[in-house]
């Protein structure tokens, strides 16, 4: 009996080592790819919702589109009939996502109704700054409450905003937690998560209790920060308190870099149909891929180039949704230090993240040298990375929606902005810088009206060439922020600096062409002539 025992045991370890080296094997023969067709029916029944339909019709957007219609079932087939397996379909992007080997590789490129073959050899990259978020605690109440004042949540508070009536979705890792979590609570016994998508175990039917990965928690925490509150309602951890969910989690924790990219696309979609306008997301391509040669390269940062791009610039250019993208946290690194992909699409708003001083965060990700168009689009304060930077403007912009929900995407992007403690004197930083609740909720009812007291007051300084310096009045006692720049938003450095004898002198640099000084009052911008 034992020995028969002993015997079973080292049959199934020989199994289970068999199969590990076959499915080893065969992964290292195959790779995944986005298979895009030329065309597609458009006789068949568009895949969205009468809700979409709703949406597009008050945005003043064609109902239906081509790019609402599915994929050709007879091309699919097709590559069924060769054992190509469909992983992800994209009705925007028109194909599939599947894994191919060398053969079938060949085979795939040379069908006729086959337009273009993408690599997808990437692992989507959590914007975070450690590999493991835990749940909030109460010394992080602290921090988020700062924020929330940071932004000036009392505005939204005297207006009763709240994202009553607003739906967002949020794409990320796992929701491990959310049912347990007090600040989330009110998510269940008010019935706001509307339905939920795990696209990497499509069978999982518990979400919120079973934890695959150290990352599950990611999620968790960008809907605390969207959403959350204490029972009691005395404190406030997110803007959209009152607003209904879709949850998506595209992004696999099991490895250091995680995720793909065709989950990320089938989840937009997703939203899509369903008439979801507000998506936020936390997760960004830039560098780390398993195969070096494959990582992006930050020329690629250009709004175009990637695949979950050219998605990214559809949901917003023609299906008028609001993408809400964290900018990512490479800033401290040299070899990258700009923004991830899909924070590069000029449409999307990118979010960086700011210390107490109104700076940018070492960690937080700039704007590329070589767009033009500034990125990040605004930013706010974060200890834990843009990922939580990211979720406190989503809630932001649900409060706006509930104001007017006929407001388009590029309506919503200018008074955000417009809002924002650097505007007009945006850059590469922290793009045009914290919003303001009280400023975007006055630019919304008088978009003409100019000037206004809840306004920027903005001027500018021109130095003579002649000049060394310029003194600028300033309160006895006030903490400045001050952008050194070599074009209008090109930042070469920051620095905070307390004001002394009710004035501060700024001494001229051969490389800096603009600075810009930020005080409570105004937005002031100093050109070296």
């Amino acid at each position: 009996m034992n020995y028969r025992l002993g015997m079973t045991r080292v049959g199934q370890f020989l199994i289970n080592f068999f199969l590990f080296v076959f499915v080893s094997l065969q992964g290292y023969s195959q790779q995944k790819y986005w298979v895009l067709f030329k065309d597609k029916e458009l006789n068949t029944k568009a895949a969205i919702s009468e809700k979409c339909k709703e949406n597009r019709k008050t945005l003043g957007i064609p109902e239906i589109q081509a790019s609402d219609f599915p994929v050709n079932k007879t091309y699919i087939s097709q590559l069924q009939a060769q054992g190509i397996s469909v992983i992800n379909q994209t009705r925007w992007l028109n194909g599939i996502s599947t894994y191919l080997t060398p053969s079938q590789l060949q085979y795939t490129k040379s069908l006729f109704f086959v337009q273009e073959i993408v690599p997808i050899d990437s692992k989507l990259i959590l914007a975070k700054t450690s590999p493991t978020l835990e749940p909030l605690k109460s010394k992080d109440d602290l921090r988020v409450d700062f924020v929330m004042k940071q932004v000036g949540i009392e505005g939204f508070l005297q207006a009763g905003l709240n994202g009553k009536g607003v739906t967002i979705g949020v794409i990320d890792a796992g929701y491990y937690g959310v049912s347990e979590s007090p600040a989330l609570g009110h998510l269940f016994t008010e019935n706001r998560i509307l339905g939920i998508h795990d696209y990497i175990n499509p069978k999982k039917t518990n979400h919120f209790d079973e934890r695959e990965t150290s990352s599950d928690f990611h999620g968790t925490e960008v809907l605390a920060a969207i959403t959350g509150k204490s029972q009691d309602n005395k404190l406030l951890l997110g803007l959209a308190t009152q607003a209904n969910f879709y949850l998506a989690r595209t992004d696999t924790g099991g490895r250091e870099f995680r995720g793909e990219e065709d989950n990320w696309v089938a989840a937009m979609e997703w939203m899509d149909s369903l008439g979801v306008r507000l998506i936020n997301t936390s997760l960004g391509y830039a560098k780390g891929f398993s195969n070096s040669k494959e990582d992006y390269k930050p020329e690629q940062m250009n709004g175009s180039t990637s695949i979950i791009a050219r998605a990214a610039k559809m949901a917003t250019e023609e299906k008028g949704m609001i993408v809400v993208v964290s900018a990512g946290n490479e800033g401290d690194d040299r070899d990258w230090r700009i923004i991830s992909t899909p924070a590069d699409v000029e449409g999307t708003i990118a979010v960086g993240a700011t210390n107490e001083a109104g700076l940018k965060m070492g960690y937080s990700s700039i704007g590329p040298d070589f767009l033009d168009y500034v990125k990040p689009n605004v930013a706010c304060y974060s200890l834990y990375g843009t990922s939580l930077a990211a979720p406190v403007i989503t809630g932001f912009i649900a409060c706006m929606l509930q104001a007017n929900p006929k407001l388009t995407n590029k309506e919503i992007k200018g008074y955000l902005q417009k809002s924002s403690s650097l505007y007009p004197f945006g850059n590469n930083f922290i793009g045009f810088g914290i919003p303001n609740a009280s400023k975007a909720i006055d630019l919304m009812q008088n978009p003409a009206r100019e000037p206004l007291e809840t306004r920027n007051i903005t001027r500018t300084i021109s130095v003579a060439e002649n000049d060394q310096q310029v003194e600028i009045a300033v309160k006895e006692g006030e903490t400045i922020a001050v952008f050194y720049k070599k074009t209008p938003f090109l930042v070469l450095s920051q620095d905070a600096q307390k004001v002394r004898h009710n004035s501060i002198v700024l001494k001229r640099n051969s490389k800096v062409k603009h600075t810009t000084v930020v005080t409570k009052e105004e937005v002031i911008e100093v050109i070296w002539l």
